[in-house]
């Protein structure tokens, strides 16, 4: 099976820059969304042989996910199951029989680091939230996270150290998920390889130079790393800021 994670920053947009033909390339059976920027009525997607799923902010044209999948799952659950954490329409979670599945998108900390005290709120509930689902069967969990967890996932990694999405506080939040019982799947097949980046600042041509970060993953319980048979990033999707990531799976 294949599993395709995307933040489209903004899914009016990227319709207008060849989202459906991407997303017909790509053929995923489930098809993952972050930063969707919209509310189910101000969009109508026609995606036969896909059950579609939204979690929508509360504020409009702000934050948001989507799952287009292929297999009807056996449950949904929107949100973590902390109030404080439910309204900006950042995780979804769908039930298989052999797995959950996780879309995510984690709040940003910020310029001036203004969220980083509710980010490091954010990292401890949603840990917790996947801790308790891989107590009942493994857990496949994707999205912009936010984060470039080792020196080696961004370009400028020294320039870059301290600011937003390379805190020391926010990459010891990875640490600390990882070790909770999951796995980074790009680094389990790709541990050394440099130059692989999943975002790039709309300024400086910094996707011509592949000046980038990678802050989009497909984590998944360590258990379930077998079933893997490749994690990949996409750099040729043009149509958002993000590039999509993906899974195959045996």
């Amino acid at each position: 099976m294949k599993f395709v994670s995307w933040n489209v920053n903004g899914l009016r947009a990227c319709m207008g820059k060849g989202f459906m033909e991407s997303f017909n390339e790509m053929d995923a059976d489930f098809f993952c969304l972050q930063e969707t920027k919209l509310q189910p009525d101000q969009i109508s997607l026609d995606l036969p042989g896909y059950y579609q799923f939204w979690n929508s902010a509360e504020k409009k044209g702000y934050s948001g996910t989507a799952i287009f999948t292929k297999h009807e799952p056996l449950s949904v659950n929107y949100g973590i199951d902390v109030e404080r954490h439910d309204h900006e329409g950042r995780v979804i979670t769908l039930e298989y029989p052999d797995f959950y599945l996780v879309d995510v998108y984690v709040p940003n900390v910020r310029r001036e680091l203004e969220r980083l005290e509710y980010r490091m709120d954010w990292e401890d509930c949603f840990r917790d939230y996947l801790v308790s689902l891989d107590k009942h069967k493994p857990v496949i969990v994707c999205g912009d996270m936010n984060v470039a967890h080792e020196e080696i996932d961004l370009k400028n990694y020294k320039t870059n150290r301290g600011n937003a999405g390379f805190t020391d506080e926010e990459r010891a939040k990875m640490t600390e998920l990882l070790e909770a019982g999951f796995a980074d799947t790009f680094r389990y097949f790709y541990p050394d390889l440099t130059g692989a980046y999943s975002w790039w600042s709309y300024m400086f041509h910094a996707r011509e130079k592949n000046t980038g970060w990678r802050i989009d993953y497909f984590l998944c319980s360590k258990r379930f790393c077998e079933n893997l048979e490749d994690s990949m990033i996409y750099p040729q999707y043009l149509g958002s800021d993000h590039c999509p990531v993906a899974i195959t799976t045996k």
